[in-house]
């Protein structure tokens, strides 16, 4: 089961971090990513980590203004947003999958979602 935390609204510019608290004895073994979904959008893939932290993966969009993390110890991703615009609107899901991945398909559990408003 993974829970995602920490969503909000945010000014344009501002930062936000937003967590997923993952169950189960899987976690320390699976690669973790955050995706999200804007209204009337498809879903997209945000970051990346594999299970020991290394490698990571960036959209495009976001690199140099996101940065996702790991603490295994707590079973919990994160997703630090710096710098945020209207654009990175959306509700954020954070995903498990067996090896790192940017896809949507490759990812087997998914959290329940948390928003993220940014105004401008």
């Amino acid at each position: 089961q993974l829970v995602e935390s920490g969503g909000g609204l945010v000014q344009a510019g501002g930062s936000l971090r937003v967590s997923c608290a993952a169950s189960g004895r899987t976690f320390r073994t699976s690669a973790m990513g955050w995706f999200r979904q804007a209204p009337g959008k498809e879903r997209e893939f945000v970051a990346a980590i594999n299970w020991n932290g290394y490698p990571t993966r960036y959209a495009d969009s976001v690199k140099g203004r996101f940065s996702i993390s790991r603490d295994n110890a707590k079973n919990t991703v994160y997703l630090q947003m710096n710098s945020l615009k209207p654009e990175d609107t959306a509700v954020y899901y954070c995903a498990a999958a067996p090896k790192i991945a940017v896809t949507v398909y490759e990812y087997r559990y998914w959290g329940q979602g948390t928003q993220v408003t940014v105004s401008s």
